[in-house]
């Protein structure tokens, strides 16, 4: 996990709500970071989106029991499908951040 990460359940110093439970692992380079962010502050390059054909990657941590999913099972979810812990749904307002279509 990179990024100012502040508790084991990927919460950073931008987002740390209970629900702020997943990381994402970007496309640009394979790494998770808690948001776009601490990515920006941390990676030391741009950011890209995931293409609209990656919705089998396996790009999404949940923080509470460590699941990966894919962005196609995280675009479905509201909470994670192992471990029921709810996500936070402002979080898909950025997804243009981190996905194609």
């Amino acid at each position: 996990m990179r990024g100012p990460v502040v508790d084991a359940e990927t919460r950073c110093i931008h987002y740390s709500t209970p629900r702020d439970i997943i990381a994402i692992k970007f496309s640009c380079c394979g790494e998770f970071y808690p948001c776009h962010l601490c990515h920006e502050e941390a990676a030391g390059h741009p950011a890209e989106q995931w293409p609209a054909a990656s919705d089998h990657e396996h790009a999404i941590l949940c923080g509470s029991c460590g699941r990966l999913l894919t962005i196609g099972e995280y675009a479905q979810a509201n909470a994670c499908p192992s471990c029921a812990a709810p996500f936070n749904p402002g979080c898909k307002l950025h997804w243009e951040l981190y996905f194609s279509g």
